[in-house]
């Protein structure tokens, strides 16, 4: 196998929640354009045929799954239908997640509980259900943020807690699941790029975060596909249980 074989997945099966719009779009189209076929799911199941055009366009086979991965049967029926389409899921991507900015002594229970349940309780239903079915060889990646890992001036202590939960879960079941299984499990921690979120943020807010960026500009959702794929692909084979900071710099200043 030539170095860059090594970062193909010709015939494997990506699945990607969030897929319906921002970087779950990214991650879809990139792993299609890397010749997997990809199962999208997400909440807003009209927005995900434009997702999957994309895919097709790129060659591949795209299912389109309405999913609230909150809820574990979902997430489960999520992976059934991949199992029942493609006989196969080789790639996780956890995606899917809701943020708020809400101080701490004004944020209600079922404000927090709700982030909760969508960033770390999704993403745990969502792996549970692969773990079932994923061959040895497979692999999730777990999107989190650097949220989980600093902070970065705005009162979000159910997303942070969510994101920093779900490092430790990254850990947890690369432990579990690595010479047991052979299923790999890594995060990649994001910092600034343009999604929906970001798009909610106040110019000044983005200002202020400028000179915390060594690189000096917000990401490109190219830039943290890429990573995704690194990550799944046999490129990083002997990599497991990593947080890898996909942020301009931020994280080091």
């Amino acid at each position: 196998m030539g170095i860059l074989d090594r970062f193909m997945l010709n015939g494997r099966v990506a699945v990607v929640t969030g897929a319906s719009s921002g970087l779950g779009v990214a991650f879809a189209k990139a792993f299609a354009e890397a010749g997997a076929d990809v199962v999208l799911a997400a909440r807003r199941a009209e927005k995900l045929e434009d997702t999957a055009e994309l895919v097709r366009q790129a060659g591949r086979e795209a299912l389109c799954v309405s999913t609230d991965v909150a809820d574990p049967e979902q997430a489960q029926r999520m992976i059934d239908a991949a199992m029942e389409r493609f006989g196969r899921v080789d790639t996780l991507i956890n995606n899917a997640g809701i943020g708020t900015a809400y101080p701490a002594t004004r944020e209600t229970p079922e404000q927090f509980r709700h982030v909760i349940d969508v960033n770390l309780n999704g993403a745990y239903w969502a792996a549970q259900a692969c773990g079932r079915v994923m061959q040895p060889g497979s692999t999730i990646v777990n999107i989190s943020s650097i949220l989980g890992l600093t902070t970065a001036g705005l009162p979000q202590a159910a997303y942070s807690a969510s994101k920093a939960g779900l490092i430790g879960l990254t850990r947890d079941l690369a432990q579990q699941w690595g010479s047991r299984k052979g299923i790999r499990v890594n995060a990649i921690a994001p910092g600034f790029f343009k999604s929906e979120m970001t798009d909610a943020y106040p110019d000044t807010y983005l200002g202020s975060m400028a000179p915390r960026l060594v690189l000096g500009r917000m990401g490109d959702p190219e830039e943290l596909a890429a990573t995704a794929i690194w990550l799944a692909s046999d490129a990083a084979g002997y990599v497991t249980g990593q947080t890898i900071a996909v942020d301009g710099g931020m994280t080091i200043t």
